[in-house]
């Protein structure tokens, strides 16, 4: 093997190592003292629960699994956003199931962890899956209530989902597997069915020590929202189960009687593996991330072989369009290509940049996805768009617009995969989380913010020099590099795919080797939605 390929490969399998290691920490919710503790009440964890819901031996894709990495260390961490997503199949049907961690903070509602429920609620209304929800949670945490509590995207916004849902017939269901106290009550209540868990499930507004405070009634948990008060007399849930396993095996029970929805229909024919090893996307990618590759030979080595139609080959060549199959399901293609391109006229392009030509290129092609109804897949590693005199005066603006303008308007389930950098207005063009992708997931190798990190460090410090000069200040040339480093590593930190999957700008980060199947499943998942809206891009500037 070349050094330069062996350094490739030694370099991202270094990064997928650091990514397996974190998703492993992460999976210990509050440690395993804690696990202890839940086995001891005779409960099971959040993801024994979900383990053994879900069929076996079959894919699943974890939403957020590092949401909230490295917020809330001012008491104690709050892991996974103390809350379990995982897209599977239950009794052959795909589901969305969202499990409380107990062993983290009660299962209090952190800031995140109503974010990461509303990204799992907004997937089963995109999607028309059904959604199981296993509650065990003290509720919201106290200290940071204003920033759970109030606003539109907080708390009370997913009682106002479990509304919506019911109203359009997506099937929900709840089991109360520990506690749900206070407006948590809300939740399980609002959902089609609710099942709770004898002797350690228990549902009120108000816990026992609050009603004494309030009302002056002495009165236990268990008399108070337990299973024998709301299954044989208040009627308030519908199934009293004698423990975890027979709560789950009787939610399987139910998900196996449901009718079946019309699906949108999209292409699906034998699945064919690709024409290239896949395990050599770990040695394509430079360790280098300043240096160009070709993203065709990502492609070959992510679609199924010989299914590559190419749009406009020879024209807008920073963007590579085109027609291809993964894992048998038709898709549209919009990634950019990162080396260096050579037009008609002899001009040199730079690799990962958008072009007047490209963007233009891009356009027509998701308006004819959508005219076919074949699903788009987005891979980034852009830049952002071509700037300079030449550019403006061809249009830069306009065709870049025109792009984001069929993008937004698109009506067929977008996919997005950051690959490497995806910077500034390219990310929104390549539809970033801005512009509702049924799933976003980055490789460890993927990067964002504004703009590059050196670009941005030198921006920055123009900024705090002149600020510091205003103000009589005059620094040295030691104090500016110091200072440039300081302002770089901040930065950096910023653009790490970790900083972007703790704050859900992400739904995750997945090994490059996983992409087939999250991209297969997407699909699978959208296809249940058969309600297509006609699609129409408005005023566009051609």
């Amino acid at each position: 093997m070349e050094p330069e390929i062996l350094k490739n490969k030694e370099s991202l399998e270094q990064l997928c190592q650091q990514l397996t290691s974190r998703y492993e920490q992460v999976k210990m919710g509050g440690g395993a003292k804690k696990i202890a503790e839940q086995h001891e009440k005779g409960k099971w964890t959040a993801r024994e629960r979900i383990a053994y819901l879900l069929d076996k031996d079959t894919e699943t894709i974890e939403i957020g699994a590092l949401a909230a990495e490295g917020m809330y260390e001012e008491f104690g961490g709050c892991p996974s956003a103390g809350v379990v997503v995982v897209i599977g199949k239950v009794e052959g049907r795909l589901c969305v199931v969202v499990a409380n961690d107990a062993t983290v903070k009660a299962g209090a509602w952190f800031p995140m962890t109503a974010k990461k429920n509303l990204r799992a609620q907004e997937i089963a209304m995109e999607n028309k899956i059904p959604i199981i929800y296993l509650v065990d949670s003290a509720g919201v945490f106290l200290p940071l209530q204003q920033d759970v509590f109030p606003d539109k995207e907080h708390f009370g916004r997913i009682f106002r989902n479990n509304s919506v849902m019911s109203s359009m017939g997506i099937v929900q269901i709840a089991a109360i597997m520990g506690s749900c106290v206070a407006g948590g009550a809300y939740l399980p209540i609002l959902s089609d069915e609710a099942l709770i868990v004898d002797k350690t499930g228990s549902v009120f507004l108000a816990g026992s020590y609050l009603v004494k405070s309030a009302i002056g009634e002495d009165i236990d948990n268990e008399s108070l929202g337990g299973a024998t008060t709301h299954c044989e007399i208040s009627g308030v849930t519908d199934h009293k189960c004698e423990n975890d396993q027979v709560c789950l095996d009787k939610i399987r029970s139910m998900i196996s009687k449901m009718g079946h929805s019309p699906l949108a229909g999209f292409d699906r024919a034998d699945p064919k593996l690709p024409a290239k090893d896949p395990q050599e996307i770990l040695s394509l990618l430079p360790a280098d991330r300043s240096k160009p590759y070709d993203m065709m030979e990502l492609l070959e080595r992510i679609i199924d072989a010989g299914s590559f139609d190419e749009y406009k080959a020879l024209y807008g060549k920073s963007m590579i369009c085109g027609l291809a199959r993964i894992d048998g399901w038709a898709v549209g293609i919009v990634a950019n290509q990162r080396k260096i391109v050579k037009t008609k006229t002899n001009e040199m392009q730079m690799g990962g940049v958008i072009y007047s030509d490209a963007a233009d290129k891009a356009a027509r092609f998701i308006m004819n996805c959508n005219q076919k109804k074949i699903p788009l897949l987005f891979l980034h590693d852009v830049t952002g768009f071509m700037v300079g005199s030449r550019s403006e005066m061809g249009g830069i603006i306009k065709d870049g617009a025109k792009m984001v303008n069929a993008m937004s308007n698109s009506v067929v389930p977008k996919f997005t995969i950051l690959v490497g950098n995806s910077f500034g207005a390219g990310n929104y063009a390549m539809c970033g989380k801005a512009y509702d992708p049924r799933l976003i997931f980055a490789w460890p190798t993927a990067q964002m913010a504004v703009m590059g990190g050196a670009a941005a460090a030198k921006t920055l410090l123009q900024i705090k020099v002149a600020s510091l000069k205003a103000k009589g200040k005059e620094i040295t040339p030691e104090e500016e590099s110091q200072l440039l480093n300081e302002i770089k590593g901040q930065y950096e930190e910023q653009l790490s795919p970790y900083y972007a999957a703790a704050r859900l700008w992400t739904d995750g980060i997945i090994h490059p080797l996983q992409t087939r199947t999250l991209i297969s499943m997407g699909i699978e998942m959208a296809n249940q939605n058969a309600k297509i809206p006609d699609f129409n891009v408005g005023v566009i500037q051609t």
